[in-house]
């Protein structure tokens, strides 16, 4: 069964984790599939309930629309859009009726190290949605068929010799995903500000929960204050101090979202001094209390499916964790 936490005192399920199992007679660590093959194999309502898949989520939509949320935040999708989801963030499929596409779900550990750090598989910051054009676009395409085709082939090969294949044919989709644009731009100016962005934002994802204050990680660093929001204003599209704010209120969403933790104890785990200026802090973000906002994902979730998320062993890729 997909493990739950006992005692929030909500009355409302948890957001259930799903753990990747492969189908019967296919290799482990990644599936490939059309979403009409998604559409036939499950169920609307699962699909359509949050959860926080344990594997990384790679959709391409080739025609139709399609709304995905991930991490609380709608993004609508069209032809050409690649959504790219990964392990532990909440997500959810909005209506698939129409929408036509490939999705390739995957652990991180079915790619190679080296593979792995150049696609940057683990990075959160990183854009959900992107839209590949031209020739770039047309190769993304390509990549992402010829991963279908040979996960499709099992048997024409030794089942080693297969993996081997389906392991370098995803890492071929995953570099284009990841560098979608080529050639980094902007010369050494911009080279600096890549450097400084990507050292602030692994020092904001280590302490985010201890500092919220940009002058604090412009001290560990190094910088100036100034020059870390330009370098995030630059890469990110927003200042440092709005950066650091986003990072605690996503993993406020989460605690509160996926575990039955008081607001009493995610304040402490987040850094705040009490309850209360958690809560302000909150509210000011979202415009809903902590509780309201626990109230509203999980029983969103319930109403979608007409009653509480049962064991996930159908959603694609997926099953109950013991």
């Amino acid at each position: 069964m997909v493990k739950k936490r006992q005692g929030g005192g909500e009355g409302v399920p948890e957001i259930p984790e799903v753990a990747f199992s492969a189908p019967a007679g296919r290799p482990a660590g990644v599936e490939v599939m059309t979403l009409a093959e998604l559409r036939g194999r499950a169920d609307a309502c699962q699909l359509s309930t949050p959860h926080r898949p344990g594997f990384h989520h790679l959709l391409l939509l080739e025609r139709g629309r399609l709304v995905h949320s991930v991490d609380f935040r709608a993004h609508p999708l069209a032809p050409g859009d690649l959504l790219w989801s990964r392990p532990g963030q909440v997500q959810h499929f909005g209506d698939l009726a129409g929408a036509e596409g490939r999705l390739v779900l995957f652990e991180s550990g079915f790619l190679d190290p080296a593979t792995a750090a150049a696609a940057r598989i683990e990075d959160w910051y990183g854009p959900p949605v992107r839209h590949l054009e031209g020739s770039a676009g047309r190769r993304l395409e390509e990549a992402m068929r010829q991963l279908h085709r040979e996960f499709g082939a099992l048997g024409g090969l030794p089942l080693p010799v297969h993996l081997d294949v389906l392991r370098h044919l995803l890492a071929v989709l995953v570099l284009r995903a990841a560098h979608p644009g080529g050639a980094a731009d902007g010369g050494a100016e911009g080279c600096a500000a890549s450097a400084t962005f990507l050292r602030f934002r692994d020092a904001v994802e280590r302490d985010f929960a201890r500092s919220r204050r940009v002058a604090d990680y412009a001290r560990a660093l190094g910088y100036a204050p100034r020059t870390l929001s330009r370098a995030t204003e630059a890469r990110a599209g927003v200042g440092a101090k709005e950066f650091i704010d986003r990072r605690v209120e996503l993993e406020a969403k989460r605690l509160l979202a996926h575990g039955d933790r008081s607001a009493a104890r995610i304040a402490g785990r987040l850094g705040f001094a009490d309850a209360t200026n958690f809560s302000k802090f909150f509210q000011r973000r979202t415009g809903s209390t902590p509780i309201a906002f626990r109230v509203a994902v999980r029983g969103g979730a319930q109403r979608v499916g007409g009653s509480p998320p049962r064991p996930a062993q159908g959603l694609p890729g997926g099953s109950s964790r013991p």
